[in-house]
Formats: C-alpha cells, sequence, structure tokens
C-alpha cells in the first residue's frame, strides 16, 4: 500500500559549499570556517574586554551555528535519499533527490535519481506486462471454455470444424506461454545454439507454408526469392525458425487483402562465406522511422508512417492490431524483442529498413556460424 508522502516542515538548506568537487575539501573550509569564526569572536571580546568567561561561550555558540548551517547543506541529499528509500519501500517510485553539489554525496544523488527512474521504469513495464498477459490469457480461455461448454450442453455438436476452433484457441495459448518463457530465458542470460547447416530456400518456404493459413480470409500471395537457389547458413533452426515466424505473423497481420509478402535472401558480398540477409516484406503502414529502433524493446509497438499506429506486439498472441498502444488490447509486446534477442546469440542484428511497399525487417547473420560471446553451442549433423 502506498502511503501519501506529506511534506514536513522544513529548515531551508544553504548550500554554499555545492561548487567544491570534494568532501574532503567541504570539511576543510568547514574546520576552516569554524576555527576563523572562533578567533574572531575571540579578538572582539577582547578588544571590548568582556573578558574570557563571556568570550569563550560567543565563540563556541558561533561555530556551532557555523558548522550546522554548513554542515546541513553538505548532508542534506543523505536525508533526501534515505526519505526517498522509505518511500520505495512502500512503492513509491516518484521521489527524486536533489542533487546540485559536485562532491561524491552529489554523485551518490544523481546515481539514486537514476536508479529511481530505473525502478519507475521497471515498475511500469511488471505492470503492463500483467495486463497485457492477464488480456491474451482471457481472450482464448474464454473462447475455448465456450465452445466447450456448448458441445457438453448439447448446443453444437463436435464436429470437425468445432473441434478445429477448440484447437486453434489451445495453440494460441501454447504461442503466449512459449513467448513467455522465452522472455524468462532473456531476463535470466540464456544463450545456448543447437547448429546446423540450414538451406535457406527450403527453410523459407517451410516457413511460408506454415503460415500460408494464418489469414486464408486476406488472399495473401507469398513470395520466396533466394539467391543463389543452393545458399546456406548455420545457426539454430528452431531459433531462426522462430526469427521468421514472428516477422511472418506481423507482416500477415498488417498487411493489405490480396497483398503480397516477400521473403528475400541474399549474401552481403556474393560470397559463400560473407554475412546473409534474409528480409520479411509486407504492403502494411509500414513503421514511422523514429519508432525503428524502440519497436525492439519488450513492451512497445511503433507507429504507423502514414501516422496510423502499427502494433508490433508478440506475433501470432493473439493481438498485434493496429491501433494498439503499450497496455491496451493487443500483443504482449514481446515479439519483436524476442527476435533481436535470437538473431544476437547468432552474432547478428536486425533492423527496420526503407521500403517503398510497406514495413520490411531485415536480419543480417553470418553465413559460418559465429556466435556471440558467451553463448555455448552444440553441433548437429
Amino acid at each position: 500500500m502506498i502511503r501519501p508522502h506529506v511534506p514536513r516542515p522544513r529548515v531551508p538548506d544553504v548550500r554554499p559549499l555545492d561548487p567544491l568537487s570534494s568532501l574532503k575539501i567541504k570539511l576543510g573550509v568547514l574546520v576552516a570556517a569554524t576555527v576563523t569564526a572562533a578567533v574572531l569572536i575571540t579578538w572582539l571580546g577582547l578588544q571590548a574586554s568582556l573578558g574570557p568567561s563571556r568570550t569563550f561561550p560567543l565563540a563556541i555558540i558561533l561555530s556551532l551555528l557555523v558548522t550546522q548551517v554548513l554542515a546541513r547543506g553538505m548532508t542534506s541529499p543523505l536525508r533526501e535519499i534515505t526519505e526517498a528509500v522509505q518511500a520505495m519501500a512502500d512503492g513509491d517510485y516518484t521521489r527524486r533527490v536533489r542533487a546540485t553539489s559536485r562532491d561524491e554525496v552529489g554523485q551518490l544523488a544523481h546515481a539514486f535519481n537514476r536508479m529511481a527512474e530505473d525502478l519507475a521504469s521497471v515498475e511500469q513495464t511488471r505492470r503492463d506486462l500483467i495486463a497485457n498477459v492477464s488480456h491474451e490469457l482471457r481472450t482464448p480461455v474464454a473462447a475455448l471454455q465456450a465452445q466447450l461448454e456448448n458441445m457438453v450442453d448439447g448446443v453444437v455438436q463436435p464436429t470437425p470444424a468445432a473441434l478445429e476452433q477448440a484447437h486453434a484457441q489451445t495453440e494460441r495459448l501454447t504461442r503466449l506461454v512459449t513467448y513467455l518463457l522465452d522472455l524468462s530465458r532473456i531476463e535470466a542470460g540464456a544463450s545456448a545454439l543447437n547448429v546446423s547447416t540450414i538451406a535457406v530456400g527450403d527453410f523459407l518456404e517451410h516457413c511460408a507454408e506454415d503460415l500460408s493459413m494464418v489469414d486464408a480470409a486476406k488472399d495473401l500471395h507469398y513470395v520466396v526469392d533466394v539467391t543463389p537457389e543452393d545458399l546456406t547458413i548455420e545457426g539454430d533452426a528452431e531459433r531462426l525458425h522462430q526469427v521468421v515466424t514472428n516477422l511472418l505473423q506481423n507482416a500477415i497481420r498488417h498487411s493489405p487483402a490480396g497483398g503480397v509478402v516477400r521473403l528475400d535472401a541474399y549474401p552481403v558480398d556474393g560470397s559463400e562465406s560473407a554475412d546473409v540477409v534474409l528480409e520479411v516484406s509486407d504492403e502494411g503502414p509500414g513503421i514511422a522511422e523514429e519508432d525503428r529502433e524502440r519497436i525492439f524493446q519488450r513492451f512497445v509497438r511503433g507507429t504507423g508512417s502514414t501516422g496510423e499506429t502499427r502494433g508490433r506486439g508478440a506475433p501470432g498472441d493473439g493481438g498485434d492490431t493496429a491501433g494498439s498502444t503499450v497496455g491496451s488490447s493487443g500483443g504482449t509486446g514481446i515479439g519483436l524483442a524476442i527476435v533481436r534477442w535470437a538473431v544476437e546469440l547468432h552474432g547478428g542484428y536486425v533492423e527496420v529498413v526503407d521500403s517503398e511497399r510497406g514495413a520490411t525487417m531485415r536480419v543480417t547473420l553470418p553465413a559460418r556460424a559465429h556466435p556471440a560471446a558467451g553463448v555455448t553451442t552444440t553441433r548437429s549433423v
């Protein structure tokens, strides 16, 4: 439970030592200031013939006041950090610390503010994930429950078509669970590849055939163009299948009826040992240039180049719909993050490139196995 923050009455902080860049220098100045004040009062008292019994108490009091004023300004960020930490323990991540000094305490305050911003972002991400996943799980579960209840009550006969619908909903749930498991692998830093030699042409044809019935009502046309025809690549076939499937699902979802979805593959410089490029293109609204990097972050979707919102969440999890925004109904927003994760495991990279038709997602991979540092590999024949 977040308790409301009630500001307490504060003595104004005086920070004349903020320009100094070291805490040791500040302490030296503090000592020098108190000694100077004590000596000044003592000298004035002696000049006025006040005597030691009056001069010394005045010197001590003035030294304490100078110490209190200067020390309070030096330690204010520490007190603010303590209060902010207590607020964070209650779930309030909005508190920030006034960081004006240049010494070690000021650096600590700056670091604390950055940490607070990161924690606030993580907390918002957690809430978005819970909201999105709850929505995505609820939709297929409700549909599956309704179909099964109708069959049990005799309202609908368990025909092949009805069973196929129920099967489609279970597949939808399976895909979502798979994406969440992949997300947990990303968080855990799991990195292992089972490398084999892949015939790129057959591989892309197989991916297109698997998804050709996803939106059959759109009457989409699939074009696979591999140059040269015998192009091969070394990689984890399961992970690369996931990459291409995710990109194809998004392309299918955002393509207009009767549109063309292209899968192109070619070596970068024409040699067998060069990097290999895989491209998935559609004729949809495209992706705005300012969103082309951020869409690869988790729980983020981009804006179409024509101004409409283009969902770029987890493809196939039941909701990469145009018009979706983070936190609303739609995909969980982890599809392209998983794509980038899988591609980077192979030592490659993924990007959005300019296209006259719509959106083109380009994956560049080393032709011969060259996984990222720290990735363990096994090789299958």
